[in-house]
Formats: structure tokens, sequence, C-alpha cells
């Protein structure tokens, strides 16, 4: 295969220099197709290096037919990467991309490239993105199109920052943040032209000369211009809400920039709530003599703390149940009665079976903080899948229990810190314990003692993970800056079904990650990327944003 295509601009030389390296050629019979074919000969050799048929030889060697080539069978050392230079020299690899842009076609055909984080060397991944999308455009550029093709890269965000500070070591501590952009940005300068030349390199097709960069100011620019747009809109506010959060990075997370794992482990358990006030519906089915606890389980153990609700199914079928080997009386599901008696190893006993609604204006008192009220409420996202069918409601560490506590005007109160370590407001025995290590531990330990667990054990599930450290993440509430998804959902879907999907599943995940999520958090917790034009008071929860901020001398400020 050669580029050259007519007899003038760099095609006319590139077919030039490939008939002297090729050997004879002859010219596509019609514009657009760029093939052009080599003259061979057939004769019965097996390659330039293949000595002639001995008599020890194949006896059937010189019966095949193989095109005679002075093409040598291997080339060794440094002859493969000089020989492809050499190629890329003689065909004008580096012009084909003005040539074919200088073309007078009729169709464009255009490429939009996802550019690569700008946080190391070019590797195997690299080479498949690129070259695939090379493919691409060379099969539109075969077709007759004139291709547009702008490479790019991403040079913010938490992959470079955390390559840098990895690289710094303990000097990362003492730097401030205008230091560690500064070597931020000198590291992302150094990796895309490491990459650059290495693309340029391979042989792809694209303007090298105008690609663009995340970090240009103008770019920058433009972003911040286009934040603004969607406040006036209303379609980006800021609020206390749950998001995932890593305590590794130290920083929120959208749903996109996780990864789970498969084989996580979790310490999972059975805990009881006390009955504090029945529903009045069963006030008939308890008594003083004969308490009786709600059931629950839960593979989040440290969440405890912070709950401030138990969570029932109004439409299913409950029970009141006696076991058998300790004479409590416990409320579950009562699909549920079964799986739970045997993962506790003990029998129950039905004692009544009532309607969910029932359990309507019944509450439990907390079981490590007895005088802490724990009301019982309907909610729509308890299922029958796993556990009790009643289920613990955390509202700063969980999206749906915080959709419940805004209904129904329950505390959100975050007892866990950026690090992940439980705060003050825990009590003194697990203020700075890690909740997903030793504050874990604590916390079933404190229930033991309360003789509110009924059972642990370890559990294998999927487990969302920061996708740079591979370390377990949490959902946290804290303050952060949303796009309201709900609002533009309708016309993102409607703009979907003009995308034509490969493969199609695709399209299913976008549209059922926009039923899912009704808001997107985009704000961050790091130094090194674009910031939120917005001014936070320094003593004060307030901030500020208005047009005049985008003026170019705030701007310049702002991306300092």
């Amino acid at each position: 295969m050669h580029w050259g295509l007519c007899p003038r601009g760099p095609g006319a030389a590139a077919v030039a220099a490939a008939g002297s390296f090729w050997g004879p050629a002859r010219l596509p019979s019609r514009l657009g197709c760029l093939g052009m074919t080599r003259r061979l000969v057939v004769r019965s050799v097996a390659g330039a290096d293949s000595p002639q048929s001995s008599s020890k030889g194949g006896r059937y060697r010189d019966t095949v037919l193989l095109p005679q080539t002075s093409f040598p069978m291997k080339l060794l050392g440094r002859q493969q990467s000089d020989m492809e230079l050499e190629i890329q020299q003689k065909c004008g690899f580096s012009e084909l991309y003005s040539w074919q842009r200088e073309r007078k076609v009729k169709t464009e055909f255009c490429l939009h490239d996802g550019p690569p984080y700008a946080n190391g060397d070019p590797h195997v991944g690299h080479a498949l993105n690129k070259i695939l999308k090379d493919i691409a455009n060379r099969f539109h550029m075969m077709r007759g199109s004139k291709v547009h093709f702008v490479p790019g890269w991403d040079c913010h965000g938490l992959p470079i920052e955390t390559k840098v500070l990895s690289e710094l070591g303990v000097d990362a501590q003492s730097l401030s943040a205008m230091e560690i952009r500064e070597k931020a940005r000198s590291f992302a300068q150094a990796a895309i032209e490491k990459q650059k030349s290495a693309f340029v390199r391979w042989g792809v097709m694209a303007d090298w000369n105008n690609c663009y960069y995340t970090f240009d100011p103008k770019y920058e620019a433009k972003q911040l211009r286009v934040f603004y747009q969607m406040y006036e809109k209303g379609l980006v506010y800021r609020s206390y809400k749950p998001v995932y959060w890593s305590p590794s990075s130290r920083t929120a997370l959208a749903e996109a920039e996780l990864e789970y794992n498969p084989e996580h482990v979790s310490r999972s358990i059975y805990v009881r709530f006390p009955l504090l006030r029945p529903p009045p519906k069963l006030e008939s089915l308890t008594d003083a003599s004969s308490p009786v606890s709600v059931l629950v389980w839960t593979t989040q153990p440290w969440t405890i703390p912070a709950n401030q609700a138990i969570c029932y199914m109004p439409e299913a079928k409950y029970a009141v149940v006696k076991c058998s080997a300790s004479g409590h009386l416990y409320i579950l599901a009562e699909d549920k009665i079964a799986p739970v008696a045997s993962a506790l190893e003990t029998t129950f006993d039905v004692v009544a079976a009532f309607s969910g609604v029932d359990l309507e204006g019944g509450t439990c008192s907390h079981p490590l903080t007895p005088d802490k009220v724990s009301p019982l409420l309907p909610a729509t996202h308890v299922t029958m899948a796993k556990g009790t069918g009643l289920v613990h409601t955390a509202p700063a560490h969980g999206m749906e229990d915080y959709s419940v506590a805004s209904q129904h005007s329950l505390p959100m109160d975050c007892l866990v810190d950026e690090g992940g370590m439980f705060t003050d407001a825990a009590g003194p025995e697990l203020q700075n314990k890690a909740v997903l290590k030793e504050g874990t531990d604590v916390v079933i330990k404190m229930l033991q003692a309360t003789k509110n667990v009924l059972k642990e054990e370890n559990i294998v599930h999927s487990y969302p993970c920061d996708w740079r450290t591979k370390t377990p993440v949490l959902i946290r509430a804290s303050k952060q800056w949303f796009v309201n998804i709900t609002d533009i959902k309708a016309a993102a879907k409607e703009s979907l079904k003009t995308v034509k999907f490969i493969p199609g599943a695709a399209l299913n995940s976008m549209t059922d990650m926009l039923d899912r999520r009704p808001y997107w958090c985009i704000s961050r917790q790091r130094v090194w990327g674009v910031p939120i034009p917005v001014f936070h008071h320094k003593t004060k929860d307030e901030y500020l944003i208005n047009r005049r901020m985008l003026s170019p001398a705030l701007l310049t400020y702002a991306l300092r």
C-alpha cells in the first residue's frame, strides 16, 4: 500500500519515492483509490534468504509457488527501526495529513480525540487506542473523505497529581498548592512530549502542529464560562449530599472514577434495634414482659453510629418471630424467616404476621445510644434480595438513605472526616480510627458489649474502589458542587437516540446512569485541576459567583 494519489504536492513526491523503494508501480485507475500494486514474479522460492532446495531438503519445496521478494526473512538489531524510518521518510508519512486536507473532496470525516492522560510514558494501551483511530481515519480517507483529526491531552486531574506526589515522596507534604501545580504542569508537559513523539513515530496520521491541551489558559477560560452559563440556568448548584469519597486521595469521586473489586471482603453483622414504641397497629402483639427487637443486617458496621432510622417495604409481609434458642422476639420480613434462621443457626416460630404498612409510627432505640430514637419509615429502596427486609438507614452514608432523610427531615450529620477517620463527634472510643479498618472492629465490639449483635461473618462481594489508588472508597456526606441531572435528563435521552453506539449495549448503560443518579458531583478536593469560579468566605459558609468574575483579570488570577 502507498499513499500517493495525484501528481502534485506531497503525494507526487511520495509516489516517486515509493517507485524507487518498492520498484515499478502503476497509479490507481480512479481517484479515491489509494492502493498501488507491486509487480510480483511468482517462482518456486520461499524467500530471498532461503537457499534452493537440496537433496536433503523438502522434496516438495520446488512445487510450492511463492512470490519472489527482496525482503529479508528477518531484521536484526537496529535494522528494523532503521527500516521503519526509511519507509516513513520515503513514503511521506509526515506529510500525509496536510496533503489529504488540501484535496478537493465533497465529504469530510471528523474524529474527536478522547485524549490520553499526560501522566507517563507511552505504552501498549496508547498504541491500541491511536492505531485503531488511525485505521478508522485512513479507511475514510481511502473512501474519498477529507479527514479532520486533532489530537490532544488531558493535562489535569488526579492521575497526574498522584503521580507527581508519589515521585516527590515525603517532600510533597511541605509544598504549597502553587508549587504542586507548577510541578504537575512540568510533569504533564514532559509526558506530552514523550507520548507525542511516540505517536508520530508510529506513523499516526493527525494534525500534530495544532494539538489541544486542557491546561491551555484559553481552553480553561472556556470551561469556566460554560460553568457560569450552567449556573445561571440552575444546572449547577452547591449542596450537602452523600458522595463517593476516597480516603486515600482525600477527595470526592464521580461514579465513572470507580472500579469494582468483585473479591472484596466485608464484615457483615446481624444487629437488633430494641423496639422502643410499638406501631399503633401492633400494640396488641407486644408487651413489656416480652420485649421485641427489629432485626437488620449490614455489610457496613461502621455506619451504625450514624443511624437515624430503620426502613421497611410497605407492601411486603412481615412477622414477629420467637427465637427457639434465646426466646427473644424479632421483627423481620416473612420471606426472610427461613434464610435468616439458617444464617443464625437457629429456628424461628412465627408469633404473628402483618403487612409492612402496619409498622408505621413505630420507633426503636439506637443499639449504641439507648436514648437516641430511630423511627420506622417506609421506603422504596428496600428489597428482599438480601438481609432481613428491614434496612438500617444512615443518611450521611447512603444515597437512598439521604433521600429518606430529606423526606422526613432527619439529621444528616457525618461522623467521618476527609481521611476516612471517625471525628470527635463519634465519641472518644471511635475518634481518629479509620472507619474501614480498626473503626469497624471497635463498632462491632461496642455492639457486642451491649448484646445487640446476633452474628458476625465475612462476606465476599463487589465493592467500589478508587480507580487510581485501587483502595476502597466510602459514601460520605459533604458540601460539593453538582450538576442537576434531573432537569436535563429528558433532553439528554433524546440526544442519545441520535447517536449510534458500538456496541449497542453502551446506550443502555448511559440511560441507566441517567435514571439512577439525579445529580453528578463535579467538585474535587485536589490542587491540580480547573478551579471552580467561586470565591468562598474565609470564615462563613458563603460563596460569591457572578459574571464579573469571568473578566480576563480575574480569570488570570484564578488560573494561576
